[in-house]
């Protein structure tokens, strides 16, 4: 069960209310690569070793209450060049009392994403 815990990875389903709006935006707003699986229902994005998954759905209720977070030790980074492409539901850079550095990203449907890294690591 060791090589289970040390190679496994969990990657986030969000909703998406559109597919191809979803991935314009991951693509030219925050510089992720796609690929579209199922037609057009589902979407995978990567960035480097981040990747997210999107499903089609029609209920607007969900992307507004769904959230992902994600740490690694190039947040700022991240940051930065999120904010050189004009992506516009960016908060600013956080520490936070829990010891993470962090900043939030919405996408078009309300999806939350948190990026962040320990805070000793940031210099």
């Amino acid at each position: 069960m060791e090589g289970l815990e040390e190679s496994a990875r969990a990657i986030p389903v969000l909703p998406s209310l559109d597919i191809d709006r979803s991935r314009r935006f991951y693509e030219e707003r925050l510089g992720f690569s796609s690929k579209h699986y199922q037609g057009d229902d589902y979407l995978i994005v990567r960035r480097g070793d981040i990747e997210l998954h999107f499903w089609r759905t029609d209920d607007e209720k969900l992307p507004p209450v769904t959230c992902a977070y994600i740490r690694g030790r190039d947040a700022l980074a991240l940051h930065a060049d999120f904010e050189a492409r004009g992506a516009e539901k960016l908060s600013p850079i956080m520490a936070r009392d829990w010891g993470m550095t962090e900043f939030y990203v919405w996408d078009p449907d309300g999806n939350l994403l948190k990026f962040g890294m320990p805070t000793e690591d940031d210099d």
